[in-house]
């Protein structure tokens, strides 16, 4: 009698509980075995372009470098001077495993010549270091802005 007794207790309390401790009991990590994949998997990939990767690319000499690079080499446009617009404008592009880059495009733009500006800046970068995946280097999606004030 008391064991029935108990668990009805047991059962009234857990009901009584907040719903975010129910949640965060039945929402808790289920543990899966780790599957190798092997090295080949990745390398048959190279045409998925990813946005995320373990080691995301790099500009030779870091972000400060990439700075330093933007700073000398993008030219405000005597148009987008005289009409008095500044902004940022995000190029999208691809680091490639060899640290080419590729498939320069404009996000968002800001227009007066800024935009095929930050454009032709991002081609013209020398390599970067590529990003890799399990070890691969892989395709790797960058977006950069280009301020222009």
């Amino acid at each position: 009698m008391q064991q029935h007794l108990f668990a009805g207790t047991a059962l009234a309390l857990l009901f009584a509980m907040p719903t975010t401790a129910l949640h965060a009991q039945v929402d808790a990590p289920v543990h899966e075995p780790i599957i190798e994949v092997p090295r080949h998997a990745v390398e048959e990939e190279q045409d998925v372009i990813y946005t995320i990767v373990e080691v995301m690319p790099e500009f030779p000499g870091g972000k400060e470098a990439l700075l330093e690079y933007l700073q000398k080499n993008v030219v405000y446009p005597p148009k987008a001077q005289a009409a008095g617009i500044s902004g940022t404008v995000y190029v999208t592009f691809v680091v490639r495993p060899d640290g080419s880059i590729t498939d320069a495009k404009v996000l968002r733009g800001i227009g007066g010549g800024c935009d095929e500006e930050a454009q032709r800046v991002v081609k013209s970068m020398p390599n970067w270091k590529p990003g890799t995946q399990r070890g691969v280097a892989v395709p790797v999606q960058y977006n950069l802005p280009v301020r222009f004030k």
